[in-house]
């Protein structure tokens, strides 16, 4: 049995009837066509499917998208502004963030979360930060120092070096 559900999605409100057993990803991906969120597991153990509920992080490939039902949900899509990419986004874009750009999406987005907690953390916590998150090319170099571009662009800090390190 079907069950009517609303949420706002990256600003939109969507009423949409699910069946109760489908995943958020699911709903996200296949029913409001939101493809930057990626399904990569299915056991929150890669983080590609990270999206914010409510403004917090969480892995959508294990959460009913009846519970989100009433709540606000944003994913990389959402981050983009009319003025521009998100400093997240131009951060991964300047200092060679990605490489196959799998995992970005789920980065960027658990990233936002860390960055409203803590506006300038440091190499280790940022590397913590993200650790539920895997990216299987980078050596992970690169994203944190997208991150710490971020930080210092949205605290209008002077920004860092966007040298890239190959590893």
């Amino acid at each position: 049995m079907k069950k009517t559900i609303n949420i706002k999605l990256n600003g939109t409100d969507h009423s949409v009837e699910v069946e109760p057993r489908k995943l958020l990803v699911h709903l996200i991906r296949e029913d409001l066509s939101m493809t930057g969120t990626h399904i990569g597991c299915d056991t929150t153990s890669c983080g590609a499917c990270t999206v914010l509920i409510d403004g917090r992080s969480a892995k959508s490939c294990t959460i009913l998208a009846i519970q989100a039902d009433g709540k606000e949900i944003t994913t990389v899509e959402g981050l983009a502004t009319a003025g521009g990419l998100h400093p997240l986004q131009e951060g991964f874009k300047e200092n060679h963030g990605l490489q196959c750009g799998f995992c970005t999406p789920g980065m960027m987005i658990r990233a936002v979360e860390l960055l409203g907690k803590n506006p300038n953390p440091t190499e280790s916590e940022i590397r913590w930060g993200i650790s539920g998150n895997l990216c299987r090319c980078t050596g992970y170099n690169n994203i944190v120092k997208a991150i710490q571009y971020a930080s210092a662009k949205m605290r209008g800090a002077e920004l860092p070096s966007t040298e890239p390190e190959f590893v």
